[in-house]
């Protein structure tokens, strides 16, 4: 009967169609896509992994070991990175506080009693926020586009919201509705008069119930400082020609936040979520001094284990030989401070790129 419920309120919560434009290389004039190759599932295979699931352990609760109370403001060109959950950072840099897909709900869902529970508190309590200037959204998942946080942060800060095409809508139909502009791949907004960000392509899909299946756009967000690029990537699948892309449009990069979670099993989450592995590969495309992995320790998505992602993220680093300071998986509350030299500090040096092999199994 829950799960009856829930199928029920997701068809109340999906729409049919959230945008109208012209037809682009991922936009077919009524539903998102991305570029070939193209995500396709066969039929029925979510009902597939529900019913075939072999999920490794997670606790019930995780205590929160450290809790940020972040300064107000961030002069200058330090850039103090706050990790507050899943894919919630909180980047302050040149006077901006800027947040990615926040999410403060207990559940990453559409109700407030089923769903994916959070295992942790935020690392950063809503109440010690500092003034949010600008809100970024990667996607329309409910881990990622949590309505009720985006409207505590509109009726308190009315910060300035950039979402992909068609989530713009998602959010007027809210009450009450939560202002918001809409980007597409490429699109790019000046936040200050030395910060703006870009809208890139990220190889994921969006939905909020079973009839508005990539009726949005989804997108990385590229935040380009004086002191180099931090590219936000919410959610992803492998693609090495999309990372050499983003490596060669918003070089240098000075901070990557790659997603390593939610990645099993693999036949089923292969297309549009990054093994840690993966994410180590992907921070080697874009050359990238520092990495951060996200999307991790908060919500269980899939089923790989707890510490399944740290443990692979380990691996994969020891493998590509990548120190472990320079791409951390950090806990809820942990805090970042890159200074603002563009020197490079030991041993967090560019790694080379390499080669990656198209494969069937995998995007390019």
């Amino acid at each position: 009967m829950r799960l009856l419920l829930v199928l029920v309120t997701l068809g109340l919560a999906g729409c049919a169609s959230y945008y109208q434009g012209p037809p682009s290389d991922h936009f077919d004039g009524r539903r998102f896509h991305n570029p070939e190759p193209r995500i396709e599932r066969p039929p029925f295979a979510f009902l597939r992994w529900l019913l075939t699931r072999d999920p490794g352990a997670w606790p019930e609760h995780v205590p929160l070991a450290q809790a940020d109370r972040p300064p107000r403001r961030v002069e200058g060109g330090m850039l103090r990175v706050s990790f507050v959950n899943h894919a919630t950072l909180l980047l302050q840099t040149r006077g901006l506080n800027i947040l990615t897909d926040p999410v403060w709900s207990e559940r990453a869902s559409p109700v407030s009693w089923a769903g994916p529970r959070r295992v942790q508190p935020p690392g950063i309590a809503f109440d010690d926020l500092p003034p949010i200037d600008v809100v970024l959204v990667s996607h329309n998942h409910y881990d990622h586009l949590d309505l009720a946080t985006l409207a505590r942060l509109q009726a308190r800060d009315a910060p300035r919201v950039l979402v992909p095409l068609g989530n713009d809508a998602i959010l007027a139909r809210h009450d009450p509705p939560i202002a918001a502009d809409a980007l597409d791949w490429g699109d790019r907004v000046a936040l200050s008069r030395s910060v703006a960000v870009t809208a890139a392509p990220m190889r994921h899909w969006s939905a909020r119930g079973p009839f508005d299946r990539n009726a949005a756009l989804w997108a990385a967000f590229a935040i380009s400082t004086p002191e180099g690029t931090i590219y936000f990537v919410g959610d992803s699948g492998y693609d090495a020609a999309m990372f050499r892309e983003a490596r060669q449009a918003f070089a240098p990069i000075r901070l990557a936040l790659l997603p390593i979670g939610a990645y099993e099993p693999r036949w089923f989450m292969r297309p549009v979520h990054m093994t840690p592995a993966e994410a180590v590969q992907a921070h080697r495309d874009l050359a990238a001094p520092r990495s951060l992995g996200i999307h991790q320790g908060t919500f269980r998505l899939a089923d790989e284990a707890y510490d399944a992602p740290r443990q692979a993220l380990a691996r994969a680093r020891q493998a590509a030989g990548v120190p472990a300071a320079c791409f951390p998986a950090p806990a809820n509350g942990e805090v970042f401070t890159l200074p603002a030299t563009a020197a490079l500090a030991s041993p967090c040096k560019v790694p080379a790129a390499q080669s990656s092999q198209r494969s069937s199994q995998s995007p390019p």
